[in-house]
């Protein structure tokens, strides 16, 4: 959300003399509550998804289950997956069969309505596929901490009053929070979420991605399927409530929603896919289907142990998050972790980078800090040692410098 989207929505609000953050949540509530009980096809955006993973699935929750994209193919065996604003659950039980009996899976929302549907069928899709991974939790995806199942526990216990008892409730939200998060921190390997972020109060966007970012373990990654636009909404659209529950005034601009990505710390992000036509066109403005995929992990010290790294192109050269520039096909040097993060199996840059590993290994706890001042061509005598003075010919014989045996 840019800082024109923010005032506009207040403006918005003025105009009406409503409170638009009440009515963005409750309108958003309502909506998906009248779809977990009737089919409302204007809250889908025409999808493909795995065909195999949908056939044990009940057609209530295939039909009663709203997104614009299938972040869940992206799943990997013994992965923990959570899914935020999960619905009927239809991405958690695909899910659930990719990452087997070995993974797990968590469903988060705030809907008591569509929370009801997806257990309903949890024994039985437990039954079909041959164990029980899937558990649900109530929670806003932008609190992912606290845990409104025992938050309404504790109200009923402790009602509220007065001024004390506001106080007394926030410091139980606070201690649910630290002593039994509902999501804690640093136990997810993927993050998927499927048309629910856009629906997220503008001013609480933030802090939903920096949520995003705490629960992931480190080298873990979100796969985000979401809907955006090419200009930002109008006043009008910001205040429709209509279009705020339909998944379109609460939209991110397209180029906006990468940015959040990386001002929450995230590397290696890309979009995935993108809908060619748009899904819908509001006053002249385009509403499509973005899925985009970041990774976790680039934080912490940089250790020297004299690793280089040579982008094949092919571009001239290219730029990472950190400004480090890599150009085609020079051994740049860099330090442990970035190597890492460049050339491990898996990661979204391996395809373009050549690792290249120093002759003489340097053990991590002798390594020093990193020059990242210094951050340029590395000689190749750097990688191979300066005393290296190995000799193999083509026919296979390996003299060590001072061997005389050539």
């Amino acid at each position: 959300m840019t800082e024109s989207t923010l005032n506009n929505l207040t403006a918005a609000s003025a105009s009406t003399g409503e409170n638009m953050t009440y009515n963005i949540e409750s309108a958003v509530l309502d909506r998906y509550q009248a779809g977990a009980q009737t089919v409302q096809p204007s809250l889908c955006c025409p999808t493909d998804y795995e065909g195999q993973y949908l056939a044990i699935l009940p057609d209530e929750i295939i039909e009663k289950d709203y997104g614009c994209g299938d972040p869940s193919r992206y799943a990997e065996p013994g992965d923990t997956v959570l899914d935020l604003g999960s619905g009927a659950g239809k991405v958690c039980y695909i899910a659930s069969q990719k990452v087997g009996a070995a993974g797990r899976v968590i469903g988060a929302d705030f809907n008591d309505v569509m929370l009801d549907l997806a257990r309903k069928y949890q024994p039985e899709i437990a039954a079909k596929i041959g164990y029980d991974n899937v558990s649900f939790v109530k929670a806003k995806i932008q609190d992912l901490a606290l845990d409104l199942d025992k938050v309404q526990t504790w109200l009923s216990q402790n009602p509220i009053a007065d001024i004390d008892g506001i106080m007394a409730y926030e410091a139980e939200c606070d201690r649910l929070r630290r002593e039994e998060p509902a999501i804690g921190d640093h136990t997810i390997d993927l993050v998927v979420s499927n048309c629910v972020l856009n629906l997220v109060k503008p001013q609480d966007k933030r802090q939903l991605f920096a949520e995003l970012f705490r629960v992931l373990k480190r080298g873990g990654r979100v796969v985000i399927s979401d809907i955006v636009c090419d200009e930002d909404p109008t006043p009008t659209i910001l205040n429709d409530p209509e279009l705020w529950s339909g998944c379109i005034s609460g939209a991110f601009r397209e180029d906006e929603f990468l940015q959040m990505f990386e001002a929450a710390g995230f590397y290696g992000i890309e979009i995935l896919s993108r809908q060619a036509e748009p899904w819908q066109v509001i006053d002249g403005i385009e509403f499509r289907s973005l899925t985009v995929r970041a990774y976790k992990g680039k934080q912490g010290e940089g250790l020297e142990r004299n690793q280089a790294v040579v982008y094949k192109g092919p571009w001239k050269q290219v730029l990472d998050d950190d400004g480090h520039v890599y150009r085609r096909g020079e051994r740049m040097a860099v330090c442990d972790q970035t190597f890492q993060i460049l050339t491990r199996s898996g990661s979204p840059y391996a395809e373009d980078m050549i690792g290249i590993e120093p002759h003489t290994e340097i053990a991590i706890d002798q390594a020093m800090p990193f020059d990242y001042q210094n951050m340029s061509v590395r000689d190749p005598r750097v990688t191979k040692g300066l005393e290296y003075r190995e000799t193999r010919t083509a026919d296979g014989l390996v003299c060590e410098a001072d061997s005389g045996c050539c």
